[in-house]
């Protein structure tokens, strides 16, 4: 594992670790140098991109997926990613079909085979708005009926309409308006 890697693993239970600790009660909290970061970590599973994973690569290379770092997926997975892709969409049956961002399937296959989440850090954050594309996520969008339009709904989202929509339209409890955000448990 990269060094990098192990540092934002590190940062991370970090992180889980001082909000798991937070209370009133400041007589409370164990002494940091308790915590144990010894031993060997590994990568199990990336969800940049919801659903991707779980579409697109094949079920015995999954792990091998789940694994690898996003920098070397594309050229890794691209190829899988757009015979998938192929496969399971008719909007790409034809040369040059293309996506409502203008993308044909091995362009497509690539974006997608690189799971990472772009942010943009000047811009609207969304995974899709009509008009920003993958400049992030919001707790709102509809990450996968967004999917579901870009792989099946062809140039302008009106190719298989049976296809391109999940029909979950809303959360079941509204989000809250501060940290933590996510809606309490029912």
């Amino acid at each position: 594992m990269k060094l990098n890697n192990i540092k934002i693993l590190a940062i991370s239970i970090l992180s889980i670790f001082a909000l798991a600790s937070c209370s009133d009660d400041d007589n409370n909290i164990p002494p940091m140098a308790s915590i144990d970061f010894s031993g060997t970590y590994m990568q199990k599973d990336q969800m940049g991109r919801p659903a991707v994973n779980t579409v697109f690569v094949n079920s015995d290379m999954k792990d091998a997926f789940n694994v690898t770092i996003p920098s070397e997926q594309g050229a890794n997975f691209a190829t899988m990613f757009e015979t998938n892709l192929k496969a399971l969409s008719p909007a790409y049956a034809n040369e040059g079909d293309a996506n409502a961002l203008g993308l044909d399937a091995a362009t497509f296959a690539s974006v997608l085979a690189t799971d990472v989440l772009t942010v943009s850090l000047d811009g609207t954050t969304t995974f899709y708005d009509g008009t920003n594309v993958l400049t992030g996520r919001a707790l709102a969008d509809d990450v996968i009926t967004v999917e579901l339009l870009l792989i099946f709904g062809g140039e302008d989202f009106s190719e298989n309409p049976t296809l391109s929509d999940d029909h979950v339209d809303a959360n079941d409890k509204d989000f809250l308006t501060s940290f933590p955000y996510l809606a309490s448990p029912w």
